[in-house]
């Protein structure tokens, strides 16, 4: 699964002014990702902001990624949900043929045992072929993947080759790192310990921040990976301070502020989320300019 070492982006939904969907914005997005070094596209996932999009805006979108990137980067698809019955059947019904992944969280809200989690997943696997990479992301989530229960995954179900790990806790991705099969990716779901995981045995990052500064955040991740420490936290320490930013006032308000500035799309969101407030605007725009 080497198509999935490196850094991949969590693709937002661009808006308009008015809230539909910037398809214009989007292939821009798409390309700007390609011309700066990403390796994989993450399609609707949580920073995409699935949650707010009806069924056929969901299918437009995959439909433009799928043309714009036209076979050039892997690309993961999210899928995902908190009821297992309606996370299988539409995994099942969902034409997966452009889409080399999926990226499917862990239930949220019903906060299930650590068997849950793994009877959920394990009916996940079982209902497609494709790659699956689980998500653990505890801040969304309110229930932790214990490293034990990726780990018997991995090695119970073939097709789930990787863990994105956002737990913000460094002790629990070492003991995944650790315990893991040979082959499957511990890939880190937090742009703040990415560098960190990678030099402790990860294998790279679905990144926030990677989508506005592609270039910075891809060569640190590869950096990492080949053992260059002092030159990976160089420019770790360089963008460290906008990675805060994104995440001040919610995903992906922060990042969709950062590509306004970069002239890519515009910060709209979609209810219940909101814009940046104008401070942040100003600190997210003074940082791309000084960088």
């Amino acid at each position: 699964m080497q198509k999935f070492v490196g850094t991949g982006v969590a693709l937002i939904t661009p808006f308009n002014e008015d809230k539909s969907i910037d398809f214009d914005g989007l292939e821009r997005l798409v390309n700007y990702q390609i011309d700066n070094g990403i390796n994989y596209l993450v399609v609707l996932g949580t920073t995409g902001e699935p949650a707010t999009l009806s069924k056929e805006e969901k299918e437009a979108v995959k439909k433009k990624i799928i043309e714009v990137n036209n076979g050039r980067l892997p690309l993961v698809l999210g899928i995902g949900g908190n009821n297992t019955a309606a996370v299988v059947n539409e995994i099942q019904t969902t034409d997966l043929t452009n889409f080399d992944a999926i990226l499917s969280v862990s239930p949220y809200y019903n906060k299930p045992t650590q068997e849950g989690i793994y009877q959920h997943f394990k009916a996940v696997a079982a209902a497609t072929d494709k790659s699956i990479i689980v998500y653990n992301v505890p801040g969304r989530t309110s229930s932790n993947m214990a490293p034990e229960t990726i780990v018997r995954l991995a090695n119970d179900c073939n097709n789930i080759i990787a863990v994105k790990e956002a737990a913000g806790d460094m002790v629990q991705a070492m003991k995944i790192i650790q315990q893991k099969p040979k082959d499957f990716l511990v890939i880190s779901g937090d742009d703040m310990v990415t560098l960190p995981m990678v030099l402790a045995g990860g294998a790279g990052v679905i990144s926030v921040i990677g989508e506005g500064l592609p270039k910075e955040f891809s060569t640190m991740v590869q950096l990492g990976l080949e053992g260059k420490n002092e030159e990976a936290y160089k420019i770790h320490y360089q963008v460290a301070d906008s990675i805060d930013m994104i995440f001040a006032e919610g995903n992906p308000a922060g990042i969709k502020s950062m590509l306004q500035t970069l002239e890519i799309c515009s910060d709209e969101v979609r209810l219940p989320l909101v814009k940046a407030s104008e401070k942040l605007q100003k600190e997210i725009a003074n940082f791309v300019q000084n960088l």
